[in-house]
């Protein structure tokens, strides 16, 4: 009896020993791997061997600032996750990637660590598989966890080690393939799988962004060494690794054993510290990779771990992009980052990026049209050169109008108000859009979605409204508001013959009492989720689902503040003699609020105007005639809300008339005299400028002044050229050209006012952009004292610009060249950029050179 009791016993402690090696090793249950990259390096569907392809986003709450920051706010980074996966979902992603911050889940020797960051890690991973998201994996990160505050002192190797040594160094080797060892065995508590098991997590990025030095062979051990160690824990998904971080040690990085490789893109740079104004589609038109003479980098999967058009705050970038990638071979694309909704009215997890469903609209109902063209544009078929390529399959975009569209029999999407009908309205099945088009007119500026679910049923979505108040990509603290949500109630007009005219409305999410009837398919509307029937009585509810949704989800945001705010940028200049309109966005008013212009000028005529709503928050008048002589026109904005009485500039609070308000802010335009010269350039104001090359140092890039008071003096001086050629800078004038549009016709020449710093002449070209990305310019010689060159606009010729700011990775073009520029006209122009024209055969190599300019503008005959 004992004997039996005891070998039961054996049998069962061997049994709990079997099971908890295996649940160690990856649980008991294996999901197989979806995805494979045959010979000819195509990511394909093991089910149907078809072409696979993924777009989607990075997102970072679980790891680092992003996870402090909503923790900050007060609020669960759990139920963040909920929301934010929600709007992924929302607008159709299905991939996502994000390095896994290793410094803060694991120690010095690549011991993983069960603590909350992977928590949530695994949370975010059960979330994203309920919604049929897709995750690529990047478990070594190699930052450290402060961006944009300091670094903490986190226990992992990426601390110890840095970006180069653990690349380098054998005990950051060991540290690491021990890491990636345990990680892939780490069993999810939600989805009870390890992540090499997950069927979900579809591939690996062995890391992110790696430095490489030192020998070219030791580069390629360490990648071997690191798939290996993935491959030794039982990972059988495609291995990528990053090619373009490290572009001169690409042919140590394609001879390793891995299954694609990794790119980026940034076009328009990053950080520019403001909004970037002006037409970037040239600077997508095409994805160029230097790597495809290396032998090895052929029949491999390519991918694009991160991407955005940085500070670009426009709606017609993102199908570009993908256009592009699918043109040079990528299948899976990501764009990095998308905004947690608790800290996107700030915009601080990292500036320089904005995307968020509800904060940014546009942009996110381009980047869900950029995920649908990933998936239906073939691969590596080419459309042209811009603007040529505007239009591609069934995408358009265009930067005249700020929008992205999708049109096709079912679907129709657009970014922006659109007069562009549908192929077939009768055929729709989805609609998602912001503004109005001939499928539906509204009167907010939030996102909404409308989803056929049964014949004469629809499910609409309206997202709050939207409103910039600040520069998104200017300096941020979680502090500044830089956009405004408002819960205002909105017209729209649904125009779907299938529902009618006279169709029912009623709310579905929770707390949502709404119920209604359209007419003429015209009703008042607020943000929630809803459903539009023909028929009064339908079998769908708000528990029903429709594709990985529910009928009834709706997550949005309240406002940050409820302050009355004014945004407003005056004009620079205008032209005498002609009323010119002032306009404002105004948030934090009733509509019964009463708004007006307070307006005086040097001469003194003084008068009050009375501002009109002309859209959702935009108020504008008219400045008479009679204050615009020449001189200088002061303004302030008057909001009189009920008893409450504001005055912009500065949104003080009181009677702005009283004898004791000290209060003196004002807005100023100047008037220009009837025969004024328009500046484009003085180096004393404008600073916005972009430089090439990246001169920075004191000794290569300075203010100084120069023989006229107060006036500075742009200084560039290169030490040797770089491969380019070209040293200048180029200046967005848009708005500089837009207070004296009536008088463009009448200028007739270019100057400007500038010297080279040494004893020979060079040839300086002076250039001006259009908004259709046409480029005209002339060169002059430029001596070593300061003159003023005139150039007649009829000499300005066909001429390539400079694409910047340069892109990352810096491979790509450098310049653009229209194909049919046509005849040069001054009213399309935006940007001015001058710059070291072709240098003379005399020049020598590794010569420096210096050029300093004072000011650059427009005259009459």
């Amino acid at each position: 009896m004992r004997i039996k009791i005891k070998s039961i016993a054996c049998l069962l402690l061997l049994f709990i020993i079997s099971t908890t090696s295996s649940f160690a090793q990856g649980g008991n249950t294996q999901e197989p791997a979806p995805v494979y990259v045959d010979p000819q390096g195509i990511l394909r569907w093991k089910k149907n061997n078809q072409e696979a392809s993924f777009f989607g986003v990075n997102y970072t709450v679980p790891f680092a600032y992003g996870y402090r920051s909503v923790k900050a706010r007060g609020v669960d980074p759990q139920k963040a996750i909920d929301q934010d996966v929600y709007h992924l979902a929302r607008l159709g992603f299905d991939a996502f990637r994000v390095h896994v911050w290793d410094a803060e889940i694991s120690d010095t020797l690549g011991n993983l660590l069960e603590n909350e960051h992977l928590r949530l890690f695994d949370y975010l991973v059960y979330k994203l598989k309920q919604r049929n998201l897709k995750v690529m994996l990047t478990p070594i990160a190699f930052w450290g966890n402060g961006y944009p505050e300091k670094d903490e002192n986190t226990p992992g190797f990426s601390r110890k080690y840095g970006k180069q040594r653990a690349v380098t160094e054998e005990e950051a080797f060991t540290a690491q393939e021990n890491y990636l060892k345990q990680l892939l065995r780490h069993v999810n508590p939600y989805t009870q799988l390890a992540y090499g098991h997950d069927a979900n997590i579809i591939a690996a990025e062995i890391n992110n962004e790696p430095h490489h030095s030192g020998p070219k062979p030791r580069a390629t051990e360490y990648v071997n060494r690191m798939a290996a160690a993935m491959r030794s824990a039982g990972w059988t998904k495609p291995i990528f690794y990053n090619i373009s971080e490290s572009p001169t040690y690409a042919d140590a990085v394609a001879k390793a054993n891995v299954d694609g490789f990794s790119f980026q893109w940034y076009p328009t740079g990053l950080v520019a510290n403001r909004t970037l104004q002006g037409n970037y589609l040239p600077h997508v038109d095409r994805y160029h990779i230097p790597f495809d003479t290396i032998p090895e980098f052929k029949n491999k999967a390519l991918m694009v771990y991160e991407f955005d058009a940085g500070d670009v705050l426009g709606s017609y970038m993102y199908p570009a992009m993908a256009k592009s990638f699918r043109q040079a071979g990528f299948q899976w694309a990501t764009q990095f980052a998308y905004d947690p909704l608790a800290t996107a009215y700030g915009n601080t997890e990292y500036q320089t990026h904005y995307l968020n469903l509800a904060y940014t609209p546009s942009k996110a109902i381009s980047l869900m049209i950029a995920g649908k063209a990933f998936h239906q544009l073939p691969l590596r078929k080419t459309y042209g050169t811009y603007p040529a390529d505007s239009i591609f399959g069934a995408f358009r975009v265009s930067y005249q109008e700020n929008l992205s569209e999708m049109n096709t029999a079912q679907e129709f999407y657009h970014s922006n108000s659109t007069r562009t009908k549908p192929v077939n309205a009768a055929k729709l099945t989805k609609v998602a859009g912001v503004g109005s088009s001939p499928v539906v007119q509204y009167s907010g500026t939030g996102a909404y979605f409308l989803d056929k679910l049964d014949k004469g049923v629809w499910r609409l979505e309206v997202m709050p409204d939207a409103v910039f108040i600040r520069d998104p990509f200017a300096k941020a603290s979680p502090g500044k508001e830089v956009t405004r949500i408002q819960w205002q109630s909105q017209t729209m007009q649904v125009l779907l013959a299938e529902l009618g005219a006279a169709f029912h409305i009623k709310g579905v999410n929770d707390g949502n009492p709404f119920s209604s009837t359209a007419e003429n398919g015209r009703f008042q509307i607020q943000p929630g989720a809803y459903l539009l029937t023909k028929k009064e009585k339908t079998t769908r509810n708000g528990n029903s689902t429709f594709g990985a949704l529910q009928v009834k989800e709706f997550v949005a945001p309240q406002p940050f503040a409820t302050r009355p705010f004014v945004a407003h940028a005056p004009v620079e200049e205008v032209s005498a003699g002609k009323p010119f309109a002032v306009s404002a966005q105004i948030v934090g008013i009733r509509p019964s609020a009463r708004v007006s212009l307070q307006l005086s000028n040097l001469a003194g005529v003084y008068k009050t105007v009375g501002m009109e709503k002309v859209g959702a928050y935009r108020f504008q008048a008219e400045v008479p005639v009679e204050l615009a002589s020449p001189g200088l026109v002061n303004y302030r904005l008057l909001v009189q809300d009920g008893e409450k009485q504001y005055a912009f500039p500065g949104g003080y609070e009181g009677d702005p008339w009283a004898w004791d308000n000290y209060r003196t802010d004002s807005w100023q335009t100047f008037v220009a005299a009837e025969n004024g010269k328009l500046e484009l350039f003085n180096a004393t104001t404008d600073r916005a400028l972009f430089v090439f090359p990246n001169l920075w140092r004191p000794e290569e890039r300075a203010l100084v002044t120069g023989e006229t008071p107060k006036q500075l003096v742009l200084k560039l001086t290169a030490k040797e050229l770089p491969k380019e050629g070209a040293m200048g800078f180029q200046l967005f004038i848009g708005d500089k050209l837009k207070g004296r549009a009536a008088e463009l016709a009448t200028f007739d020449k270019l100057v400007l006012r500038v010297r080279t710093t040494g004893a020979t002449p060079v040839p300086v070209q002076v250039g001006l952009i259009s908004a259709d990305a046409t480029a005209f310019a002339a060169s002059v010689n430029v001596g070593s004292s300061f003159q003023e060159i005139e150039i007649p606009l009829r000499a300005l010729k066909p001429e390539a610009f400079m694409l910047l700011p340069r892109p990352y990775p810096g491979f790509h073009a450098f310049e653009f060249r229209s194909a049919n520029p046509g005849a040069f006209s001054l009213p399309p122009v935006e940007k001015l950029e001058v710059r070291l024209g072709e240098l003379p055969p005399a020049a020598k190599a590794g010569q420096s050179y210096g050029l300093e300019v004072e000011k650059v503008w427009l005259e009459k005959r």
